[in-house]
């Protein structure tokens, strides 16, 4: 099993949207990355687990935690000449883009940048890299741990476990 943490905008996707869609599960629509796409492509299985990162928004951060679930497929809005993702250069039969399907496991307390920042546990994270823009990024089982049992908790449970 694998673990990453996958950025969206909230006015665009939301863990709130993710638990309110049918069946609680989306589609990862839009990565225009080839190094993201490749992750989605190459390395994402079913049941991986999912950081919901909230980005370009007021106060970024880890939202929920959801799960892969589904292999690899082309993006659909590549071809929509209406979507902001449109492709041009994409082709049905040779798509460039793919996506996976998400669902909701459950939401957090807002993680923000500088809380994962605070934490020296988590400082080789990618997402924490200077210049780092990728929109997924892969977390290793000690990050994974940390940020899921440790910071993703209420916060009065946290101050026990202390």
């Amino acid at each position: 099993m694998h673990y990453w943490l996958m950025k969206s905008e909230p006015e665009e996707a939301s863990i709130d949207d993710l638990a309110a869609a049918k069946n609680k599960t989306l589609p990862w629509t839009g990565v225009r990355n080839y190094q993201a796409r490749n992750f989605m492509r190459d390395q994402m299985q079913v049941g991986d687990g999912v950081l919901f990162y909230h980005s370009s928004c007021e106060v970024p951060g880890v939202a929920g935690i959801a799960r892969v679930a589904s292999t690899a497929y082309p993006d659909p809005t590549q071809f929509d000449p209406d979507s902001v993702y449109y492709d041009a250069k994409s082709k049905q039969e040779e798509p460039r883009w793919m996506l996976v399907d998400v669902s909701f496991v459950r939401k957090t307390p807002l993680i923000t940048l500088p809380m994962l920042r605070a934490d020296p546990r988590l400082a080789e994270m990618r997402v924490l890299a200077k210049g780092n823009r990728l929109s997924i990024t892969p977390v290793s089982d000690d990050e994974w741990r940390v940020i899921t049992t440790d910071l993703a908790v209420e916060p009065a449970k946290a101050s026990k476990k202390k």
